[in-house]
C-alpha cells in the first residue's frame, strides 16, 4: 500500500465500537438486508453482496435503507422475528472478516417517494387507491410533514402525517433497534436528516409548515429525529451506537431547483450552514454517535448522488466544516477519492471516507488499493443507469420501471452485482473458437466474458484503437472516469492468453474467420436529418473526437443526453451553445437518473443557456439555422457551427443467424447498461 493511503487504514471508534479502517460502505437503496419493495425478509442476495465486500477489507458496512414499515403490505420490521434470527449467524460471519455493520432504517420518504407512472393513476383514482391500500398505501408512502407537492408529480399534494403516525414510527425504531442489537448488529443508522427524505422534510422550513409540536421553531422541526434517537437509546442502552444520515447544506433555491457547485449568490430555502452548525450540535446532544454526511435534497439531487458533472470530493469542504462543530465522528461521502480522503483524515478534517457505488462496480477495490493495484479497479462512472435510474421529465412522474424499482443497486458495468443468480461466469461445456467483430464496449465485454468461460477468442477492430463510439463519449473534460474505464478494458484484455486482439483489421467476409460462433458488435450509424443544408452540420461524434472545430456560437440540434452534454462541454469552454429540441423537455427519456438530468437542466437554467423546446430544425444556412416552433412559426438563430445529435440507428455488419449473434448498439442503440448486459445475455449461452 502506498503511504498516500495510510490514514485510510487506521482504526477509529463510533461510541465504544472500534472500526478497523476509515472506509465506510455507504447505504444504497436496493441493498437492504431486509428487502426493498417486497415484504421484509432476510435478503440473501444483499447478504452475500456485503459479505464479499467485508472479505475485501471494508471497515464499516451500512446496507441500504430498510423501511420501518413495508412498502408492500405495510408490516412493521419488528414484526418479523424470523428475519432477525437469520440475521444473527450472518453477523457472526461478518465479524469473522473484521468488518462492522450498522443497519440503516428509514422513517419514510414523504414527498420524495418516487411515485411512478404506473402507480400514479392508481393514486389519483380514489376508488383504486382505497382498494389498493392493504397492499400499497400510497397516502402513507407520500405522507409528509405538511401538504406538499410531490417531487415527482407536482400536481399531487402529499398528505400531512398525523401525530399518531409519528409516534408509531418512533416506537417502531426502538423495537427494531432492540432486535438488531440482539442479532449482533453493531449499531443502527437513522435515515435521515438527509437528502430531503421524511425526517429532513420535518427539519426544513420550506417543507415543514406545521403549527404543532413537530413544526415551527428549530427544536420542533428536529423533534422527530431527536425523539427517535432517544427512544433507541432508552431501549438499547446509551452505549449502543446510533448514526444519522445527514445533509450539511440543502443547496436548494426552490422546489425542484438546486444550487450548483460554486454558486453562492442565492437564497438557501433549506438548511444553510448557519443552521447546520446548530443542528449538528443538537443532534449530537440528543444522543447521535456519528454523522454520515454529504449535501443536497431531492430538489438538488446531484449533491447526494453526484453524476460525472459534479466535482470529485464535492461535499468535502462543507462536511469538514461540520466536523469542526461537533465531537462525534463525521463521515464524508460524495465522489470521494482515496488520496484526498486520506489527507483529510490525516488532518483531522473528517473521520472516514464514505463510498457507495464504487462498491457496485468493483467489490474488490479496497483490496486492490491495499495491494497497489489501483489500475485494476473498474471505476464507477457515475452514470446511475443500473443502480438508481429513477428518471423524470415533463409530463411524467418517475418513469423507472417496476422491475428496476424493485432491483435497484445493480450496476451497468457489472451485471453480476446484486444479480448473481442470473449473471455468473460458468466454464463452457465445449470450448469454441469465437470471433468478435468490433472493439467498442459491447465487443470488448463479449470478448472478456467468452475468454473467462474458456473459449478461444479473437477480437477484430478495424481502427487502430479500442473503444468504439465510447471514445467520443469519454472525450469531454468531465468524463475522466469514462477514460479510466477505457484504460481498464485495454488492460483486462491483455490478461487472458486465450484472447487475441487484432487492430486495424476490417472484417468483410464472415466465412473466412473460420469461427464456431461470431459476435457482431459493429455499432450504429448517426441519423441524418433530411433538411436543406444538412451537409453543413457536424455529427456529434466528429465534434467529440476533435475532427471538426467549432465557432463561438454553436447550435446543438437534439436535447437528449448527448446533446446536453455537448452543450455543457461547450459552455465550459467559454462558447455560446443553443439547444434545439423537438420534445417538450430536455433528456425526455427513460433510464437517465434525475440526479444526472436535473444537474444539466439546472445548469442551463442558472447560466441562461438558450433552450428551444418543441422546436424543429428546418434549414442550416451559412451563419445561422432556421427553426420552427410547435405552431409552425419559423425564426432564424445565428450559428457559427451546428452540431447534430439526433440519434443513431443500429448498423450490424451481418444479420443474426444460428452462429451470428448481435450485441451492443448494432443490436439496439442504448447505454452502457444495455450494451454490457446484452453482451452477458449472449455470451453466457455460447
Amino acid at each position: 500500500m502506498k503511504q498516500t493511503y495510510e490514514a485510510l487504514f487506521t482504526p477509529w471508534k463510533i461510541g465504544k465500537v472500534e472500526i478497523k479502517n476509515r472506509i465506510v460502505l455507504c447505504p444504497m437503496g436496493g441493498t437492504s438486508l431486509f428487502g426493498w419493495m417486497e415484504p421484509n425478509h432476510f435478503d440473501k442476495e444483499a447478504a452475500n453482496f456485503f459479505l464479499e465486500r467485508a472479505r475485501n477489507n471494508v471497515g464499516l458496512i451500512i446496507p441500504g435503507i430498510a423501511p420501518i414499515r413495508d412498502t408492500i403490505g405495510g408490516r412493521w420490521l419488528y414484526q418479523n422475528k424470523k428475519m432477525f434470527r437469520e440475521l444473527k449467524p450472518y453477523m457472526e460471519e461478518i465479524h469473522q472478516t473484521g468488518a462492522k455493520l450498522f443497519v440503516q432504517i428509514t422513517a419514510g420518504m414523504g414527498r420524495s417517494w418516487g411515485i411512478s407512472d404506473q402507480v400514479l393513476p392508481l393514486h389519483k383514482n380514489p376508488v383504486l387507491r382505497t382498494l389498493a391500500k392493504p397492499i400499497l398505501d400510497t397516502n402513507y408512502q407520500l405522507a409528509s410533514p405538511s401538504p406538499l407537492p410531490s417531487r415527482w408529480a407536482p400536481e399531487i399534494t402529499c398528505p400531512q402525517m398525523t401525530v399518531p403516525q409519528i409516534e408509531e414510527i418512533i416506537e417502531a425504531f426502538a423495537k427494531t433497534a432492540v432486535l438488531c442489537k440482539e442479532a449482533g448488529v453493531d449499531g443502527v443508522e437513522v435515515h435521515a436528516v438527509h437528502e430531503g427524505y421524511l425526517l429532513d422534510q420535518f427539519a426544513m422550513k420550506y417543507t415543514n409548515h406545521r403549527t404543532d409540536a413537530y413544526g415551527g421553531n428549530f427544536e420542533n422541526r428536529y423533534r422527530f429525529a431527536v425523539e427517535i434517537v432517544k427512544a433507541i437509546k432508552a431501549a438499547c442502552g446509551a452505549d449502543y451506537p446510533v448514526s444519522v444520515r445527514y445533509s450539511a447544506v440543502s443547496k436548494v433555491k426552490d422546489f425542484c431547483y438546486g444550487a450548483l457547485p460554486g454558486e453562492t449568490d442565492y437564497t438557501e430555502i433549506g438548511r444553510d450552514m448557519q443552521e447546520s452548525e446548530k443542528a449538528a450540535r443538537y443532534l449530537q446532544e440528543a444522543g447521535y454517535d456519528m454523522l454520515n454526511a454529504d449535501n443536497g435534497t431531492y430538489d438538488s439531487w446531484y449533491w447526494a448522488h453526484p453524476p460525472m458533472y459534479m466535482p470529485q470530493n464535492c461535499n468535502l469542504e462543507d462536511v469538514a466544516h461540520i466536523k469542526s462543530c461537533v465531537d462525534i465522528p463525521v463521515v464524508c461521502a460524495g465522489r470521494m477519492e482515496p488520496d484526498v480522503a486520506a489527507q483529510a483524515i490525516a488532518e483531522g478534517r473528517i473521520d472516514a471516507m464514505g463510498v457507495a457505488r464504487q462498491f457496485l462496480a468493483d467489490g474488490e477495490w479496497v483490496t486492490k488499493l491495499l495491494e497497489d493495484r489501483m489500475e485494476d479497479i473498474r471505476p464507477c462512472i457515475c452514470c446511475h443507469n443500473g443502480c438508481f435510474n429513477l428518471s423524470h421529465h415533463k409530463g411524467h412522474a418517475n418513469t423507472q420501471t417496476l422491475p428496476d424499482t424493485r432491483g435497484m443497486a445493480r450496476c451497468a458495468l457489472d451485471p453480476r452485482t446484486m444479480q448473481t443468480k442470473k449473471y455468473r461466469i460458468i466454464p463452457a461445456d465445449r470450448k469454441k473458437n469465437i470471433a468478435v467483430i468490433g472493439g467498442g464496449i459491447g465487443g470488448m465485454e463479449s470478448a472478456l466474458v467468452c475468454a473467462q468461460r474458456g473459449h478461444t477468442v479473437t477480437l477484430y477492430e478495424k481502427t487502430g484503437a479500442l473503444g468504439g463510439v465510447f471514445v467520443a463519449a469519454a472525450a469531454p473534460s468531465f468524463k475522466e472516469k469514462d477514460r479510466e474505464l477505457l484504460a481498464w478494458y485495454a488492460r483486462e484484455l491483455t490478461k487472458y492468453p486465450n484472447l487475441t486482439v487484432k487492430l486495424n483489421t476490417e472484417v468483410t467476409d464472415l466465412d473466412a474467420l473460420q469461427a464456431d460462433e461470431i459476435i457482431v458488435a459493429s455499432g450504429a450509424k448517426a441519423v441524418n436529418l433530411p433538411v436543406p443544408g444538412a451537409e453543413k452540420g457536424i455529427q456529434a461524434v466528429d465534434y467529440l473526437l476533435g475532427r471538426a472545430p467549432v465557432g463561438e456560437k454553436v447550435v446543438i440540434v437534439g436535447g437528449g443526453l448527448t446533446g446536453c452534454e455537448i452543450a455543457y462541454d461547450l459552455y465550459l469552454q467559454g462558447k455560446q451553445p443553443t439547444i434545439v429540441e423537438m420534445k417538450d423537455d430536455l433528456i425526455a427519456v427513460t433510464g437517465v437518473c434525475l440526479a444526472n438530468a436535473s444537474y444539466l437542466r439546472d445548469f442551463f437554467k442558472t447560466n441562461r443557456v438558450p433552450v428551444c423546446l418543441e422546436t424543429s430544425l428546418k434549414e442550416i444556412r451559412d451563419g445561422s439555422v432556421v427553426v420552427a416552433d410547435k405552431n409552425g412559426a419559423t425564426r432564424e438563430i445565428p450559428a457559427d457551427s451546428v452540431i447534430l445529435s439526433v440519434g443513431y440507428r443500429p448498423a450490424p455488419l451481418a444479420p443474426k443467424s444460428r452462429r451470428v449473434h448481435i450485441v451492443g448498439d448494432a443490436h439496439k442503440v442504448g447505454n452502457l447498461r444495455t450494451v454490457i448486459w446484452r453482451a452477458w445475455d449472449v455470451c453466457m449461452k455460447l
